[in-house]
């Protein structure tokens, strides 16, 4: 997995940053999915999602808690804590104040993913879910019936080139199965639905077939092999290739648990042909679950050198990955080691709980039992022949799907290219040859989920002389219907037996949670009146949502989150409604209570019309939006939401398709309908215990085995099924009311305020500087302009028609928790969380704001890190939207309200925060080693409860509104918009915020120092009591910022810029030498020397860490590199995180040491640095055309306290990036503190004798008592394993 850096582009380049997005859901909100068949932009299902505290520096090294919910591995990934699971978030501090939608537009152009598969938290894919948090757009009239669309839909599919077409349906071995029991549905009456329409009519729109896309191609192989191609120029020049083989854990017999997984490590790291592809600039990486196994190549479409065509060797390297791997007994060995130490990775708290829940949920089939990672002791056992036998069964042509998405022009020539490689691989009828047998051994006990992986192999040819043993394995086999598996569903009358609630207690657990689930069949949306179906549920379930983040907001709610999904899931093949309730211990009945006491309000009295148009008009705007980026979704994203919807058996539409279809269902939606059909999918927890209601297919209660009361300590929790059924139970005898209408403003900021606002500040624009004698710089090849106000905000910002009709904004400012004092620590992550919490602005109440950003499609987040406070808005530049954000941000600046139980809300959570420390190896182990090298600064930690009992409303208001100071803030905006809409905006509502304030702002900050050295707390270890075995560490040592300052003053920029070059002392003519000559110079004295240069060092040590520990070593399967340079802060670091095994854990740890020791030793070869340099630039190259990237490049353009940031940093970045020589990486090497004396360590060890005859650190860290903290429980969220690579 730790081939290359993760990184983010802060200041102009893609570095290596520790911004891991640790936090836990939480802060009495809730979430509410729906599954939707159509790409979907922003999905205004929710708009709050709040999470807990900033992630510290600390957290963020808890090595990625993953949220995938399938095993991939990924060779020359881009992020190495992630691949294909989740797409890189931009942001490394947790989120705060969620005004926001579930995405950024500019993820919604890449990840348009329908929310049958990406919004679902549950749903087991590649991509991890999409953060939901409350959204919906426009303001529009009160209405319940919208009249039938006019619009004529274009139902015309795509031209097929001249092969056969494969269908999706049940017939094909990706398709879920849909079948529902005999009975069950009956006939809609559209006579009273509709009696403005003649039913035969409507019966015929809602029947009619939706419309196929238009540019995708189908076809299928003599030998079965089918594939799909679709052009998509996003991004430019390259292409996805995928082979979906139809076979996962689901497939293993009782001897072969964690087979397929094998295979996929074994074949995918074993393929020589793919090796081959790692100079062309390709990335790879593979991944299994339940239903199938997938290997993926990322491409360009032609080499650099040659302009050869790379979708040949590609698809060469598919298919000697997928069908002749070879099994040689050294490559098996290897990764029979890499899994054994994923295993007990992955094996976190969070992941048991995943495993229970999805236990219990089928535990009436084999979904119960085969999680993809395996049996450890049967992974021990299996020899090459045992895995051979296995892919013989499994892995041919006419068990997979092959996917080729990206800036592909000729579709002909595409099948030609596909039936040259793959029409020899052996048809379907044919006999493979049989392995050479060998004895087995028997199975083993220890359950872990899914993985993904990625090894190589390439097929073996030996046969066997023995005809009993050949036909044993000569059978092929595939399932008409994935996964093969019977489900008992949760239909009125289909099941009569109630599970009692089942409780899964574990000392690792901080918080309570209950999980309700429901169990139906797939309903596969091909027509109208499917996709109306879906429409009519979101909009149901979106009230949901914002009912209960309303009506507890002013009060500290029982509950720490509420969700409810209800999603389609493939990998499952069913739809799973999921109730699911976090608390504190404590109050876990109110909980219950509470949440089930919405649930029955909502199906009882329905949604209101100001709901029913307020959330219609919110999904048709978003759709609309999303239309209009049609050509700026990546070839990834719509290769994923394809898969998706081919194993769910959906049309697979395009956005301008989705949208229209959209538009037609919704004018025969009325508000009668929609109650009714939301009614019944709440039905089996508003009518729990009646007879007629459907059961729940599980309910699962996951607990701690103590909670700490406030006087009295630690004791144990107690909790029984029949005290879990009565507080379901008094949810439904509690009295309910109808929900009142709410009143939504249509502006924050109205005309006549604006222009008394205009007078009384008498907003300009000035020279950016007292050299400048202009008041507008703009830089033509960048397309960047510079802008200062008369109240002295700096201003930048770029036009962008990336995507079509939406922005981005940020506003930074400097200081951040490095400003808090000795006496007021925690005061700034408390008070950004304060303002969060409460939500209001002016004499707007928090609702009212919702709505606001709902109406407009607004999407705002506030958050803060060691050196800043940013706020984040997306927006749409239709209705105003661009307006409403700045009206959104006036008044935050000006008019925000800060209040008492807010402040208190904050406050419980990072307390509750801190409390679970302790419980996590990874953050303990990160807490415990960060403390010590940054001398005990709580600033770079989570604050303590002693710090947090210190801290009052006052104290964190100053904390963070004393940062909001003219010239101490900057804003930078992109999107698509023109040049007089934007600056009248800037003008209008940046230009009128107040120029001072009364307040007196710290223009400094206490000093920030690495602990001296030597140090007895330079090595230190943790130790966690576990019923499981695990092991982590963390190397970490001193770096200078991303501008060459460091902790005692130096600048290092100067003496750099000073040392000759090797060439220099080489007289030479050479015209080209020359050139290169004077670029090195020019790197040498570039601001961005050392930004560049490290991103490079990292990407060539995080190569050697998986080459040498991982690969060579078998000492871990998760290694990465990472550096934090700071911007602001004179200071930086790196930190080297590993994960194993207890016994490996400290040779680990010595490897690591001696990797990033070695350089000198083991010098740096041209190929490493060619390769470090090709992968940030393309990574550069893929995400210049998001407007968020843009935003990271802005930053600081003209920031006081990020002085030698400049236009020059952008523009010519690409260029420093190729001037860099290896001597340049050695004098950034020669910068990272990596002796003995400055390198600090810190050792985790979990398990039941774990830390037994030791001995307490000298220096423990605070123990009071308080709240626990929140863990994520649910369905999926971690069951996923680990990249391969």
């Amino acid at each position: 997995m730790a081939t290359s850096s993760s990184s983010s582009v802060v200041s102009g380049i893609p570095l290596s940053q520790i911004r891991w997005d640790t936090s836990r859901g939480g802060g009495g909100r809730s979430i509410v999915r729906v599954n939707s068949p159509v790409p979907t932009a922003s999905l205004p299902l929710t708009r709050f999602r709040f999470h807990l505290p900033p992630t510290p520096a600390a957290a963020r090294w808890q090595g990625d808690v993953r949220s995938r919910n399938t095993i991939g591995l990924e060779f020359q990934n881009w992020n190495n804590n992630t691949i294909r699971k989740k797409k890189k978030k931009k942001s490394g501090a947790s989120k705060a104040w969620k005004w926001t939608s579930p995405v950024s537009f500019s993820q919604q152009c890449k990840r348009w993913i329908p929310c049958c598969s990406s919004l679902n938290r549950n749903c087991y894919r590649k991509i991890a879910p999409l953060p939901l948090a409350t959204s919906v757009p426009a303001f529009f009239p009160d209405k319940s019936c919208f009249p039938l669309s006019a619009h004529t839909l274009n139902t015309t599919s795509g031209k097929h080139i001249c092969a056969p077409c494969a269908t999706v349906g049940p017939d094909e071995p990706h398709a879920a199965s849909t079948t529902w029991p005999d009975g069950l549905l009956e006939k809609q009456d559209f006579d009273s639905l509709y009696p403005q329409f003649q039913t035969t009519e409507l019966e015929g729109f809602l029947s009619t077939q939706l419309p196929s896309h238009p540019k995708l191609h189908r076809g299928q192989l003599k030998n079965g092999l089918r594939y799909l191609i679709l052009p998509n120029k996003v991004p430019p020049n390259r292409f996805e290739a995928h082979m979906e083989v139809h076979v996962g854990s689901i497939d293993e017999e009782d001897d072969e648990q964690g087979i397929a997984h094998m295979i996929e490590h074994v074949a995918f790291l074993g393929s020589k042909k793919r090796e081959k592809l790692l100079g062309t600039g390709a990335r790879s990486n593979a991944y299994t679950d339940f239903h199938h196994t997938v290997f993926h190549i990322h491409s360009p479409t032609c080499t650099k050198e040659s302009d050869e065509d790379l979708l040949p060797l590609v698809l060469d390297a598919l298919n000697e990955i997928a069908f002749h791997p070879k099994f040689l007994s050294s490559r098996v060995e290897k990764e029979r080691r890499a899994i054994l130490s994923e295993l007990q990775m992955m094996n976190t708290i969070e992941y048991r709980v995943d495993c229970q829940l999805l236990q219990h949920l089928h535990s009436e089939n084999k979904l119960s039992k085969r999680f993809p990672i395996g049996l450890e002791e049967q992974i021990k056992k299996w020899d090459a022949d045992k895995i051979r036998k296995f892919h013989e069964r499994w892995y041919f042509p006419g068990n997979a799907t092959l996917y080729i998405v990206g800036d592909i022009d000729n579709i002909s020539k595409t099948i030609y290219q596909i039936e040259a490689v793959f029409g020899q691989t052996a048809l379907e009828n044919e006999m493979p040859p049989p392995p050479t047998s060998s004895a087995f051994g028997a199975m083993a006990s220890f359950l872990v989920p899914k993985l993904s992986a990625g090894l190589a192999g390439s097929s073996s040819h030996e046969r066997l002389s023995n005809p009993a043993d050949q036909a044993k394995i000569i059978k092929k086999e595939k399932h008409a219907v994935r996964p093969p598996v019977k489900h008992i569903w949760s239909l009125p009358g289909h099941n009569t037996d109630m599970k009692p609630p089942q409780i899964f207690q574990h000392e690792l657990l901080q918080n309570f949670s209950i999980n309700m689930f429901c169990k139906i069949p797939v309903n596969k949306v091909q027509t109208f009146g499917d996709l109306r179906n879906v429409l009519m549920k979101r909009i149901f379930l979106s009230a949901l949502h914002f009912r209960i983040n309303t009506r507890y907001k002013s009060s500290n709610p029982p509950f720490t989150s509420v969700e409810l999904d209800h999603s389609d899931s493939g990998r499952e093949g069913c739809t799973v409604t999921t109730l699911t309730v976090t608390a504190e211990p404590k109050n876990w009945q109110n909980a219950i209570k509470v949440a089930v006491q919405e649930v029955r309000r909502l199906k009882e009295f329905g949604v209101t019309k100001g709901e029913l148009t307020r959330y219609m008009d919110a999904l048709l705007k978003d759709s609309e939006q999303l239309a209009a980026m049609i050509d700026n979704v990546s070839s990834v994203d719509n290769l994923d939401f394809i898969m998706e919807s081919d194993a769910l058996g959906h049309t697979v539409m395009d956005q301008t398709q989705g949208h229209e279809s959209l538009m037609a269902v919704a004018g025969t939606v009325t508000l009668d309908e929609v109650n009714s059909i939301g009614a019944q999918v709440l039905e089996f927890i508003s009518d729990f215990g009646k007879p007629t209601a459907p059961l729940p297919a599980a309910i699962v209660a996951c607990v701690p085995k103590k909670v700490h009361l406030d006087g009295i300590g630690e004791t144990e929790f107690k909790i029984t099924p029949s005290e879990i059924t009565a507080a379901i139970k008094s949810g439904l005898e509690e009295p309910i009311e109808a929900e009142p209408e709410l009143e939504v403003p249509k502006e924050l900021i109205s005309p006549l305020q604006l222009q008394e606002l205009r007078m009384q500040r008498g907003p300009s624009f000035i020279p950016l500087s007292a050299e400048m004698n202009v008041t507008k710089v703009q830089d033509k090849e960048t397309g960047i302009t510079q802008l200062r106000l008369s109240n002295g905000i700096p201003v930048n910002y770029k036009i962008s028609k990336n995507e079509a009709r939406g922005g981005v904004m940020r506003l930074i400012v400097g200081g951040g928790r490095a400003a808090e004092t000795s006496d007021s620590k925690g005061a700034v992550v408390v008070g950004v969380r304060t303002l969060s919490e409460g939500g209001r602005v002016g004499n707007f109440s928090r609702e009212q704001v919702e709505l606001f950003c709902v109406n407009h499609l607004i999407n705002c987040s506030l958050e803060s890190t060691e050196e800043f406070i940013s706020m984040e808005f997306r927006f749409t530049l239709r209705d105003n939207g661009m307006h409403a954000a700045f009206q959104l941000l006036h008044m935050v600046l000006e008019h925000s309200v800060w209040l008492d139980d807010a402040f208190d809300r904050a406050r419980q959570l990072y307390l509750s925060y801190y409390r679970s420390i302790p419980k996590s190896l990874e953050r303990s182990t990160a807490h415990k080693l960060m403390l010590a090298m940054m001398n005990g600064d709580e600033r770079f930690v989570e604050p303590t409860p002693k710090s947090l009992q210190n801290l009052t409303l006052k104290s964190v208001k100053d904390a963070v509104m004393n940062q909001f100071v003219g010239d101490n803030m900057e804003v930078s905006i992109v999107g698509d918009f023109s040049e007089e809409e934007i600056e009248s905006c800037v003008l209008d509502y940046l230009g009128t915020v107040r120029a001072s304030r009364d307040s007196e702002r710290a223009h400094g900050f206490s000093p920030i120092l690495f602990r001296p050295s030597p140090s007895d707390l330079q090595f230190q270890q943790v130790f966690l009591k576990d019923t499981d075995e695990r092991a982590c560490a963390y190397i970490a040592g001193p770096a200078p910022n991303r501008w060459g300052l460091t902790v005692d003053g130096q600048d290092l920029l100067e003496s750099v810029a000073d040392i000759p070059s090797a060439d220099d002392a080489q007289p030479h003519s050479d015209e080209g030498k020359d050139i290169q000559k004077d670029l090195q110079k020019k790197l040498r004295g570039h601001p961005l020397f050392f930004g560049i240069t490290m991103g490079l060092l990292a990407e060539v040590i995080n190569s050697r860490l998986f080459t040498t520990v991982r690969d060579s070593l078998g000492l871990t399967y998760d290694v990465s590199f990472e550096l934090n340079l700071f911007d602001r802060l004179k200071l930086g670091w790196y930190v080297i995180s590993v994960t194993s095994t207890p016994s490996k854990v400290y040779r680990a740890v010595d490897a690591c040491k001696n990797v990033l020791r070695g350089l000198h030793t083991n010098k740096i070869a041209p190929r490493e640095l060619e390769r470090a340099k090709r992968t940030l630039l393309m990574r550069h190259e893929a995400e210049i055309k998001s407007n968020a990237y843009w935003l990271g490049l802005l930053a600081h353009l003209q920031a006081s306290s990020v002085p030698r940031k400049d236009i020059s940093c952008v523009k010519e970045l690409t260029s420093l990036y190729e001037a860099a020589s290896i001597e340049d990486i050695y004098l950034a090497y020669d910068q990272l503190k990596v002796d003995e004396d400055s390198l600090y360590s810190c050792i985790g060890i979990a398990g039941v004798h774990a830390g037994e005859g030791t001995t307490a650190s000298e220096e423990e860290e605070e123990s009071d008592g308080g709240f626990q903290g929140v863990i994520p429980v649910g369905r999926g969220l971690s069951t996923m394993t680990r990249p391969t690579t």
